[in-house]
């Protein structure tokens, strides 16, 4: 990989100022930097585009690159998934999901959440893979307990990076009418919201969390009353960011809006097949005892292409 380099597009970026949560003390931490990188709905797109509009994008050993490249530079560094990282390309017809778990295993993936098309190949593919990934599986609402993916996988997880704690919780879409009943077999749909509310509070007021992630596969926004993204941030509360996918929304900075105390929700989502990356940093303050957000996403570029 040393003979390649990655071209780095930023196309958007946001600053959104968030009152931290009153409980919070950082007179003992200092300043403190959490950089959140993310994707979603990789689709097993393993190499990078050699046609059409996304052209020279994408590709895991590009991608690969420029994550090294930012952990370099940054001293807390969470890499997360929101799901689908299977089906798309002959690499997963051929493989299964091995190849996809192995390289993001490589990447040292922080925590993935699951998305429809990870059942692809049924609980029994699904299960098949596992061994592949060095990383957790993080999802809430869906019940396991009647499959042969029972205890497989947690609803959460809390990392601290600098003094920070930072829980991630996993939300999934409704599996019934978008994947055959046949591939998910007897798992259990757990309501979103209601799901989400009891983990972000746990991560809140239990663990005392600082930052509280959704990975969510549910999907940006829908023009009908379907659970989305936007309808989880407003009926929400605990939640700091929605890290979204389904939707294979693109977003340029992250949106914002407000949960059900006033406060504000964060929510990125970075398109599909890999060929960008969000990245998210939060700016824990000790001097104004706020924490601030820089947003935007980095596209990922084929050094063999022109730019």
């Amino acid at each position: 990989m040393s003979n390649r380099r990655s071209f780095i597009k930023q196309s958007g970026l946001g600053i959104l100022g968030l009152s931290l949560v009153p409980q919070l003390s950082f007179a003992k931490r200092g300043d403190v930097k959490i950089t959140i990188l993310h994707t979603n709905d990789m689709h097993s797109h393993i190499q990078p585009f050699t046609s059409g509009r996304n052209k020279g994008l994408g590709g895991m050993a590009q991608r690969a690159g420029l994550i090294n490249s930012i952990r370099e530079k940054e001293d807390h560094v969470l890499l997360l998934d929101a799901g689908d990282i299977f089906q798309g390309t002959p690499y997963f017809n051929f493989y299964g999901g091995e190849l996809e778990f192995k390289l993001m295993s490589e990447m040292k993936y922080d925590a993935v959440t699951i998305g429809n098309h990870d059942f692809d190949n049924g609980l029994e593919g699904f299960s098949k893979q596992l061994p592949h990934a060095n990383f957790p599986f993080l999802i809430a609402n869906y019940d396991f307990s009647d499959t042969i993916l029972k205890d497989k996988f947690k609803p959460y997880k809390v990392f601290n990076k600098g003094g920070i704690k930072v829980g991630v919780f996993g939300i999934g879409i409704e599996l019934d009418g978008l994947v055959p009943k046949k591939l998910f077999g007897n798992t259990v749909y757990l309501d979103p919201i209601k799901k989400a509310n009891h983990y972000a509070s746990l991560l809140r007021n239990k663990e005392k969390c600082d930052l509280v992630i959704c990975l969510s596969h549910l999907g940006f926004k829908y023009e009908n009353e379907k659970v989305s993204d936007m309808v989880l941030a407003t009926q929400s509360h605990d939640i700091d960011l929605i890290i979204g996918g389904h939707t294979h929304t693109f977003l340029k900075k992250p949106v914002r809006t407000l949960n059900l105390d006033k406060k504000e929700v964060i929510i990125n989502q970075v398109g599909w097949a890999g060929i960008n990356i969000g990245k998210v940093d939060f700016h824990f303050s000790q001097k104004d005892g706020e924490k601030k957000v820089l947003g935007r996403s980095i596209f990922v570029k084929n050094s063999s292409e022109k730019a």
